[in-house]
């Protein structure tokens, strides 16, 4: 009888961990296309505008995070430029309301995880490197897993070995 019920509880324990498991891998790498509070194109900006990824994520250049322009920023250009479109009357709403747009993150780390976006700027890689053909997307989808063996791929490819990366603790 010992044995019967050492197995359930095993079963138990594995099933409620694969569930725990599945559960946080879903939150952090689940949604490939979020919906967005204002249906931006990046194909229309990046690429057939080809306004520069640094002049909306300015903060890559300088920061761990790569940012989202703020509400002025996208208002300075839509205050002009197609101002009647329904979009463009949702971003009107926010700035009149100063309110921030709620973007949803499409590429979502744990928070565990330290990733410098300016490392990689300055070591001169292109966004497309992990994001994809961006300016040829309508709605941002996730190309990459940025799990951590896809990130030592890109490591072990280009030789990478700097003492504050994350080659200190996992080789």
């Amino acid at each position: 009888m010992d044995t019967i019920k050492k197995l359930v509880l095993c079963a138990v324990i594995a099933v409620v961990t694969f569930g725990i498991g599945y559960k946080v891998s879903d939150a952090y790498f689940g949604n490939r296309t979020p919906a967005q509070p204002i249906e931006f194109s990046h194909k229309i900006h990046a690429g057939d505008n080809q306004i520069p990824c640094m002049y909306c994520h300015s903060y890559a250049e300088r920061s761990r995070v790569s940012g989202v322009p703020n509400v002025k920023r996208c208002i300075g250009c839509h205050s002009v430029i197609k101002p009647d479109s329904p979009e463009i009357q949702k971003l009107k709403n926010y700035w009149e309301n100063k309110e921030p747009i709620p973007w949803v993150k499409v590429y979502n780390l744990p928070d565990h995880v330290y990733f410098p976006h300016k490392r990689h700027i300055k070591a001169g890689l292109e966004c497309q490197m992990c994001h994809g053909d961006v300016q040829s997307m309508d709605r941002i989808t996730r190309v990459s897993s940025l799990k951590m063996g896809w990130c030592l791929s890109c490591h072990t490819r280009k030789k990478v070995k700097n003492g504050r990366d994350c080659w200190t603790c996992h080789i």
